[in-house]
């Protein structure tokens, strides 16, 4: 039995297979396909959603990992699709290379990531679907195909398209000259930082914040400070590129180093989270209707609310698409009957026109996903062009894309 990271997903595939290659993906979805079996591929299991699901074949990929090639001058750098985020680090950096941005899990694989339109924050940087230049494709029919920036339509498809046009073996993605950061952490009154939205947006290459709605809330995402009191506060994360003779620091909450040793935070698998993205502009009235919800809704609302925003792209299917956006994350504690809170987030977030995270709990059906995202009709014909028979959907992705 296959489950996810944090437990709430799991399932019995018909078989499973680690293959060793792209040749080796390509004969098994062959097989797959003519024996009438549907294939999804596992990645590191960090999706909430039964995305992954299927009784057919279960691809594991985590065989197909590694950085194959790092080009300075282009600032372009190709991956296999199993490679943990974690994992373009070092190869990277060797390089005078660096992601141009990311969140704060760092063990996912990169295929995974870009398939869902994960993130990290702030507006002057994409998804890691913004970044991505050209992939390669194992199709419903076995072959192998090669999509980059000369079939751009295709491309916008395939940057986010959970896993519904074929199977992602390899990824060319545009990176950026190795950076340092310097990050500012604290506590801060609710009102103070919607007081400062713009400038905390626009000023600074990344912000973001967990709001704490009771003191409890903090130590449910490890978070900590000195401070005595935590409730209806907001811990706030803001980083910044220093100067060149600004020396590294291991100061906690004020530390100076690499940009990949500061991005990363731990998690316990302890969450089963919801994640909207509103329009930038529309961000603090969302937010402080959320507020006025969780503490309403407490004790189902004690997980911190996450606050973050991200650029805009061109990915059909992306969130973010044509918008820049304010994302809006909550969490529901597993063992509980959550689903009540998590649909009021939903009704409330409707009136915002929230996108989803594909990765993450969310209630969107066909008619809302053809309001909210503008190239769906785009996306579903190209799905079916390159996957006639529903080789790579499942029941999940059948209800909104078949």
């Amino acid at each position: 039995m296959w489950r996810n990271w944090v437990g709430n997903q799991s399932f019995t595939p018909d078989r499973e297979a680690v293959p060793r290659d792209e040749e080796e993906v390509a004969a098994l979805v062959r097989e797959a396909s003519e024996r009438g079996l549907t294939v999804r591929v596992a990645g590191a299991g960090h999706s909430f959603t039964p995305i992954v699901e299927t009784d057919g074949l279960l691809l594991d990929l985590s065989e197909l990992s590694g950085v194959v090639e790092a080009d300075p001058r282009r600032k372009r750098a190709t991956a296999l699709a199993g490679t943990p985020i974690r994992g373009f680090y070092e190869p990277l950096w060797r390089d005078g290379l660096a992601l141009k941005n990311q969140g704060d899990i760092d063990t996912q694989q990169i295929a995974g990531a870009v398939a869902t339109a994960t993130h990290g924050s702030g507006i002057r940087n994409t998804c890691f679907s913004g970044v991505v230049r050209g992939v390669q494709l194992v199709t419903a029919t076995g072959e192998i195909r090669d999509i980059g920036e000369s079939e751009p339509e295709l491309l916008r498809a395939a940057q986010v398209s959970i896993g519904m046009l074929g199977v992602m073996t390899r990824l060319e993605l545009e990176v950026t000259d190795g950076y340092r950061l310097s990050e500012q952490i604290g506590l801060w009154p609710w009102e103070a930082v919607l007081e400062r939205w713009d400038e905390l947006v626009h000023d600074h290459r990344h912000f973001g914040f967990f709001w704490l709605p009771t003191e409890e809330s903090a130590a449910l995402y490890n978070l900590h400070s000195d401070d005595q009191t935590m409730a209806d506060k907001c811990y706030v994360k803001i980083y910044d590129e220093p100067g060149p003779d600004q020396p590294d620091s291991a100061t906690p909450g004020r530390r100076t180093d690499r940009c990949y040793r500061i991005y990363p935070m731990v998690y316990d698998p302890n969450f089963h989270e919801l994640e909207y993205f509103v329009p930038l502009e529309r961000g603090p009235d969302a937010l402080r209707a959320m507020r006025e919800l969780m503490l309403r809704s407490l004790p189902s609302s004690v997980y911190p609310l996450e606050v973050r925003t991200v650029g805009p792209d061109d990915a059909y299917l992306s969130p973010n698409y044509k918008t820049a956006t304010t994302v809006i994350s909550v969490s529901g504690k597993p063992g509980t009957d959550y689903w009540g809170y998590l649909r009021s987030v939903d009704a409330l977030l409707r009136d915002f026109s929230a996108r989803v995270h594909w990765g993450k709990l969310h209630f969107l059906d066909p008619e809302r996903l053809h309001a909210l995202y503008p190239e769906a009709d785009a996306f579903i014909r190209l799905r079916r062009e390159l996957d006639p028979a529903g080789v790579f959907l499942n029941a999940h992705l059948a209800e909104l894309f078949a």
